[in-house]
């Protein structure tokens, strides 16, 4: 048997390609829609991929099993578990094999049987391997978003992510009931998740690509959590606020993502970018927060392509909103690829950062941020009458933020920026900096001219043992 963890870092979420090297038969379990890495391990591996799967309707990235099974003529495996109202409502179309608990099927000498473990999702299924050609038992058990390296999936989603009011409880419930039947699975068998650290899936996922079924039981608090009620208020306690695109991925996955070839990105003209910017299209600057403070186009939003870009990105831009880029070849070219990930593909091209000078030397003006430190804001904030906002999450603000600061979380931070005066200076911050950055763009481009960006947000303020610090609620 062949086993690969094909993993991509934006998304924090992992793919498995399986194959028997006897038949040549190959696999995938929840391909995203980057199809060609699989297609070219298959090629680098004299492999073929005979069957394609996922373990539940995904909510962060566009599924790439429908295109994947289209392109390779494989059999597409779907859950057929859950209520009615939420099954693929493309399978029929698309001849897609349904599973039900207990199910199997093989890739050659590989036995491949369904589990249902609802909890994240209702139709959620577990795939327990089992190489066929050596062993009568299985080997590893592909949990998708049921259970991870330390942490367990997320039952809220369906109803603080996609609306469904009066789910989580009972997901909760589900998925206390589905950790007790993977207790009974033999200590040593492989866990393989379809997330890592950074997924917004999961509150305290590990770092570790895998685990075993003993190690879990000892030290997943998921699965060392023996009463259902206090299970229930622990899971559903603090998870973190999913990225607003979260609901769209649901629809999209659920209805069948749609079949296409992703294409290069193009260089735009220079001339073009005046045009574009009065014709509504978001000018998205990839270059860091410094460079952009420095200068930038007037009109453009800062969102670098570092750490979390896939997430801020899909939190911020609409799937319908025309999109073009401002960044090197290189980088262009890989925000258009992250971004089609989650379906974002109205990506009309990019300038490279040349673009400013060509700008500036039409005599028009560059816009410029402040970036300013703990100690420079403090001075400033005894001196002058600042608006300050922080841009943090509810569970954030409460914890401690500045004093008298405003609220107004990031992905909203647009619509709330009328509550601003824009002849006052705005002090924006969040935890460490990173969202800050992209805040201030936000300002600047509804016109805000006096904006100051505090450099290592309320983690270097707080380090700085800095007075005015609150902890009332918002």
């Amino acid at each position: 048997m062949f086993l690969r963890q094909i993993y991509q870092r934006d998304l924090a979420q992992a793919s498995y390609f399986i194959g028997c090297q006897a038949s040549g038969e190959a696999l995938v379990i929840d391909p995203n829609r980057d199809i060609q890495q699989y297609l070219d391990l298959a090629a680098k591996e004299g492999m073929r991929i005979t069957a394609v799967t996922e373990t539940h309707i995904h909510a962060d990235f566009v599924s790439g099993a429908r295109e994947l099974a289209a392109r390779t003529g494989a059999t597409l495996y779907l859950s057929d578990e859950g209520p009615a109202a939420w099954k693929y409502s493309y399978a029929q179309e698309a001849q897609a094999h349904l599973l039900h608990d207990g199910d199997r099927f093989q890739v050659g000498n590989v036995i491949i049987e369904a589990w249902h473990t609802p909890g994240h999702t209702p139709e959620h299924l577990s795939f327990l391997v089992t190489d066929g050609a050596h062993a009568e038992e299985p080997m590893g058990i592909a949990t998708g978003d049921f259970v991870f390296v330390g942490d367990v999936g997320r039952p809220d989603l369906l109803e603080r992510a996609a609306g469904i009011s009066g789910t989580m409880r009972d997901g909760a419930a589900h998925l206390f009931d589905s950790l007790q039947r993977f207790k009974t699975l033999p200590d040593y068998v492989q866990v393989w998740p379809g997330h890592g650290a950074g997924s917004a899936c999961g509150k305290a996922l590990g770092a570790v690509p895998q685990s075993t079924v003993g190690y879990e039981k000892r030290y997943n608090w998921g699965l060392l959590t023996t009463d259902r009620e206090a299970f229930i208020e622990t899971v559903l306690a603090g998870q973190p606020e999913p990225p607003a695109y979260f609901a769209r991925m649901k629809q999209v996955n659920r209805a069948g993502p749609a079949l296409s070839a992703s294409q290069r990105i193009q260089q735009l003209r220079e001339s073009d970018l005046t045009r574009l910017l009065e014709a509504d299209t978001l000018v998205v600057d990839l270059r860091d927060p410094a460079a952009f403070a420095a200068r930038h186009i007037p009109g453009t939003v800062n969102l670098a392509l570092a750490g979390s870009f896939l997430t801020w990105v899909g939190w911020l831009v609409p799937a319908e909103q025309p999109v073009a880029l401002i960044g090197s070849a290189a980088q262009a070219e890989r925000a258009r690829k992250l971004m089609h990930l989650i379906g974002l593909d109205r990506v009309q091209g990019y300038w490279t950062p040349s673009v400013l000078d060509a700008w500036q030397s039409q005599g028009r003006a560059l816009g410029s941020i402040t970036r300013i430190t703990p100690d420079e804001a403090r001075e400033r904030l005894a001196a002058e009458d600042f608006a300050v906002v922080d841009v943090r999450f509810t569970s954030e603000y409460a914890m401690g933020h500045l004093e008298n600061s405003l609220h107004m979380p990031l992905p909203q931070l647009a619509q709330q920026a009328e509550r601003l005066s824009r002849q006052q200076p705005v002090l924006v911050y969040c935890q460490g900096g990173m969202r800050s950055p992209i805040a201030a763009s936000i300002l600047a481009r509804a016109g805000f001219t006096q904006i100051y960006d505090l450099i290592g947000g309320y983690h270097a303020w707080s380090a700085a043992s800095r007075p005015q610090i609150a902890t009332a609620t918002a």
